[in-house]
């Protein structure tokens, strides 16, 4: 007995000499490899500062991190506390009893008037319009341009753009001025192209790229309560949007049919397109002078509005959610509810990292903060989601296996191809009981 109180003794000394507490807990969150995971991890040594509570902000590689993040769901691992989850992950992440439900967390904490709107609909609830929630809001995003401010403006190519087009030439409002802008740009004898889209189809690159397209035509994916899709995806809008965006990709540097984000960021820095799509998540890197030598002369601008004004943009961007095999759920809690607060989502903003807190959102610090800050700040109000069904993995490689030869090799008409979508997902509807 002496012996056991001794080492007791001693451990608790140990404990005094290492300064760490007695009760210090750790939390992980699984997240990709990117730069906000790094701001993140900087964010969440400030929660240890103040509670002893260490967070580890664990990455993988984009490619893995939907696979590993389910291989652990499915084999009910705890070796994470919670996810930074996509959106697409909702349905799959509480149908399969992976995430634990935050309900009561959001009413309580009134997380619904905290948030941007939009980012509570696609990054929390499920189903749509349930009032049920499994995420809270953390890294907004959607698709927005970065363009060449100093081609755009300078004085001969003005002058030239107005001759041949009738109009000044400056960031397009409508996607038809983005087209004619394309066109006036694109000159491969001089190794310069109009413009850089997504192409790559090995997830949801292709996909992001025509939904941002779609929406702002008028178009749907389908009707996100019955499940309908014929007369959404393959409507006269839908295929008039595909067609655009087949007449873009014309404009696009040589071999641009596998572009995802880090070539779009090149198209800027290796002088290549006068526009190029992206993620605003993925726009820091082009303020960067040591990254991007055209950084002085590159601006930024939200997603144009279609032939009838509407204006929409993909939505990208994640929340982050309690795992429900984690055995340190109360202290995950304990960790959202610091993480909503004000203070924490001002901080997030000013490391880099994209808040949805509606009140970061409205401030003349954060607009002003960045080149691109306005314009993401425009486009959460104004994003739209992909399926969030637990199949959207099968929705979303049929949408790839359809529209990528099509886009990218010109196979068959665009109403040809949305047609024989909409005859695979009313296929798949109908497997899981949805039709």
């Amino acid at each position: 007995m002496f012996r056991q109180t001794c080492i007791v003794l001693l451990a608790g000394v140990a404990l005094m000499l290492s300064g760490k507490p007695a009760s210090a807990t750790e939390l992980t969150i699984l997240w990709a490899e990117w730069d906000p995971a790094n701001y993140l991890q900087e964010l969440v040594n400030e929660y240890e500062r103040r509670t002893g509570v260490k967070v580890n902000v664990e990455t993988t590689t984009w490619p893995d991190f939907q696979t590993k993040a389910f291989a652990e769901f499915n084999a009910e691992g705890d070796a994470y506390d919670m996810v930074i989850g996509d959106s697409q992950w909702l349905g799959a992440g509480s149908t399969g009893g992976h995430y634990v439900e935050l309900t009561e967390f959001v009413a309580k904490h009134d997380v619904a008037k905290l948030m941007a709107p939009a980012a509570v609909k696609f990054y929390a609830e499920y189903p749509g319009n349930s009032g049920r929630y499994w995420a809270i809001p953390l890294q907004g995003d959607a698709v927005g341009w970065a363009y060449r401010k100093d081609w755009f403006e300078d004085p001969t190519e003005m002058a030239d753009f107005k001759e041949k087009y009738g109009r000044d030439l400056a960031v397009p409002k409508t996607f038809k001025e983005m087209r004619d802008i394309a066109e006036f740009f694109h000159r491969p004898d001089h190794k310069r192209y109009g413009i850089a889209i997504y192409t790559d189809n090995s997830y949801d690159a292709l996909a992001s790229g025509f939904r941002s397209v779609l929406f702002s035509y008028g178009g749907e994916l389908g009707d996100y309560e019955t499940y309908k899709v014929d007369g959404f995806i393959n409507s006269d809008k839908a295929v008039a949007a595909l067609e655009f965006y087949r007449e873009l990709y014309k404009f696009t540097p040589p071999g641009w049919a596998n572009s995802m984000f880090p070539e779009e960021n090149q198209a800027i820095t290796e002088g290549l397109a006068a526009m190029s799509m992206n993620y605003f998540a993925f726009f820091p890197a082009l303020i960067n002078e040591a990254a991007n030598p055209n950084a002085k002369g590159t601006g930024f601008f939200a997603n144009p509005a279609g032939p009838n004004g509407d204006q929409f943009a993909a939505l990208g961007g994640q929340g982050i959610s309690i795992i429900s095999y984690s055995q340190k759920q109360d202290e995950a809690f304990k960790f959202l509810e610091w993480l909503i607060k004000d203070d924490t989502q001002k901080k997030w903003a000013e490391l880099g990292g994209y808040s949805c807190s509606a009140t970061v959102l409205r401030s003349d610090a954060f607009q002003h903060a960045t080149p691109y800050n306005r314009a993401f700040y425009e486009t959460m109000f104004k994003v739209k989601d992909f399926w969030a069904v637990p199949e959207y993995a099968e929705l979303l490689q049929q949408f790839n296996q359809r529209v990528y030869p099509y886009v990218t090799g010109d196979e068959g008409t665009a109403r040809e191809t949305l047609d024989a979508l909409a005859a695979d997902w009313n296929a798949t509807f109908r497997k899981y009981g949805r039709q």
